[in-house]
């Protein structure tokens, strides 16, 4: 096992500063994610669930996310008034009035609707603030590539939850991976 240093790396935070910095200036941009979720059973097996999402942003107030895959297939619209979801395999939908930014809208649907969107944490305007909450540790792991591309790998931990985070190298230091 390899030795975990202690404390917060300034380096580390530097790079996911500027990351989150440099997402929250986007006006519009869109997302890909390959999600997969580990169920632990009462046995301590685990079982493994997958799903892909695709989500669109424009600030203000414009959002739009699909996901499918083994648990779920759902349609997320928010237009800046109502936020709208949408289950294609069930044939329903259901629309509820939405405050006026998408940061006002991600808090309201994950409190009041027990819904969270794809790499939702990332949207919001102030994500380094929330992705560093409660964090005693965070270091550079190293240089790695994801998908054919030169990320800086981070790794941090808090009491109830360790992550991890591969920021693209370069003058666009958009996140590559993100695990949780």
């Amino acid at each position: 096992a390899l030795a975990q240093p202690a404390g917060i790396d300034p380096q580390a935070t530097k790079l996911l500063k500027a990351s989150t910095d440099f997402l929250a200036s986007q006006q519009r941009f869109s997302v890909d994610v390959r999600n997969s979720l580990e169920v632990v059973l009462t046995s301590g097996q685990k079982i493994q669930f997958d799903h892909a999402a695709q989500m669109s942003v424009q600030r203000p107030n414009k959002l739009r996310a699909d996901r499918a895959g083994d648990l779920t297939e759902q349609s997320f619209f928010y237009d800046g008034k109502s936020l709208t979801l949408f289950n294609p395999a069930g044939k329903y939908f259901a629309t509820v009035a939405a405050p006026g930014t998408l940061e006002e809208m991600l808090d309201m649907a994950r409190t009041k609707l027990d819904i969270v969107a794809p790499a939702g944490d990332l949207v919001f305007k102030n994500a380094y603030d929330i992705l560093m909450t409660d964090v005693t540790q965070g270091f550079v792991v190293g240089k790695s590539m994801v998908e054919g591309v030169r990320t800086d790998h981070l790794a941090f931990r808090a009491p109830l939850v360790d992550w991890q985070i591969w920021i693209q190298e370069g003058k666009e230091p958009l996140p590559r991976k993100l695990v949780i």
